[in-house]
């Protein structure tokens, strides 16, 4: 009876309660933002109802944490295995997308599901297959990293496909992902040598993504944009202005006037929106919790006692966080227009539910450390009882 009483309770939530902690203020951060930045498209669309796209995000946003909460309990050596079948699958959707999805804004990105007439986005998937599946290869090679042909060929190779393929529709997106691969193969100690040959491989596939897929003119129009001194974009001109009358403590929660003439302040510009209604106080908050997922994905890095849980933390931190400062980095101005969602904040479907479903496994690999590190205390605890 006595063993039964001192055994420790399984928890609800485990892993890094700092991650978990950075996510629910996320999460509520965006149920204020997206509720205020869609009032007005709703008003449009649907008269009155402008609670509409409040309830479908708050819906969606609960997928996405189910998502990671479900992940989060699944051991995170699995996710080697799944990569392989996800970049399997990938291939084939990624080119049927782009011959035969859903245009949204010149773009060819989305599937539509029948039935349900919802929208996913293959490349989601394809970015998150092609980290895990890095990290896996990295990890099984690490005895024989000097061997280009061996350990580090089929790496490049999978990331000149992947890339080259997100390329024909999202040029910042295989951009964003050719530098998280570059990040994660220069932690798994390959050598210098070879990530140029990667940068090769990036360019090579990149280049023929823009002449043979569908954005070389956009990406044209908006370096253009980004290089001029005297022509802004009208999403940027706006995005500027609700930044600029924002202040430090911002107009308060509800108030902003840009949302009614900024394209996409619920996704696409969500940043520009929390300036002006929260001010520079909001801004840092939010780049803070970033940096801090970031911080706590390093923690769990440093703390890894297999390389391919730390390479996989490493993959999944860096792109989450790189994906959320171009958002922002695009809201003030610092970057090309992208049309990149904020994670965890922007309103949207696809996006929530994979990016909760890369928190949910960097938790995963957070647990997984822990539970190990408790059991390594446990047993040095039990052997000096037994020295005493």
């Amino acid at each position: 009876m006595e063993a039964i009483a001192k055994k420790p309770q399984r928890r609800w939530l485990e892993g890094d309660p700092i991650i978990w902690t950075v996510v629910f203020a996320l999460s509520l951060i965006s149920i204020l933002v997206v509720y205020s930045a869609s009032g007005t498209l709703a008003f449009r669309k649907l008269g009155r109802d402008t609670e509409y796209y409040l309830f479908k995000h708050a819906v969606l946003l609960f997928a996405g944490l189910a998502a990671m909460w479900l992940c989060h309990k699944v051991d995170y050596i699995y996710f080697s295995r799944l990569s392989r079948f996800g970049l399997l699958i990938s291939v084939p959707l990624l080119l049927f997308t782009w011959k035969y999805g859903t245009t949204i804004h010149d773009a060819t990105r989305w599937l539509t599901i029948p039935y349900i007439n919802h929208t996913f986005q293959p490349s989601d998937l394809a970015k998150l297959s092609l980290i895990a599946s890095v990290a896996s290869m990295l990890a099984k090679r690490q005895g024989s990293i000097q061997e280009f042909q061996r350990a580090v060929m089929p790496i490049l190779l999978w990331c000149g496909i992947i890339c080259g393929l997100i390329g024909l529709s999202s040029f910042s997106e295989a951009l964003i992902l050719f530098s998280t691969c570059m990040l994660v193969m220069f932690i798994g100690r390959v050598p210098l040598q070879y990530l140029g040959s990667l940068v090769v491989v990036g360019v090579v596939a990149v280049s023929i993504a823009l002449v043979a897929g569908q954005r070389l003119e956009t990406v044209k129009s908006r370096l253009r944009f980004y290089m001029s001194d005297t022509e802004v974009p009208f999403q940027a001109e706006q995005s500027y202005i609700a930044i600029a009358t924002g202040g430090i403590l911002g107009k308060g929660p509800g108030n902003s006037d840009q949302r009614n003439f900024l394209p996409h302040p619920y996704s696409d510009f969500i940043f520009a929106i929390i300036v002006e209604e929260y001010g520079l106080i909001g801004a840092l908050v939010v780049i803070g919790l970033y940096l801090v997922m970031l911080y706590r994905g390093m923690v769990v890095v440093a703390n890894s006692e297999r390389a391919f849980g730390g390479l996989l933390s490493a993959g999944l931190s860096f792109s989450l966080v790189i994906h959320a400062l171009v958002n922002m980095c695009v809201a003030v101005g610092l970057t090309p227009i992208t049309g990149l969602t904020l994670p965890l904040v922007s309103m949207g479907g696809n996006s929530l539910l994979f990016t909760g479903i890369t928190i949910g496994i960097i938790i995963s690999i957070s647990r997984g450390e822990t539970a190990g590190m408790s059991n390594t205390k446990r047993g040095t605890g039990r052997q000096n009882m037994a020295k005493g």
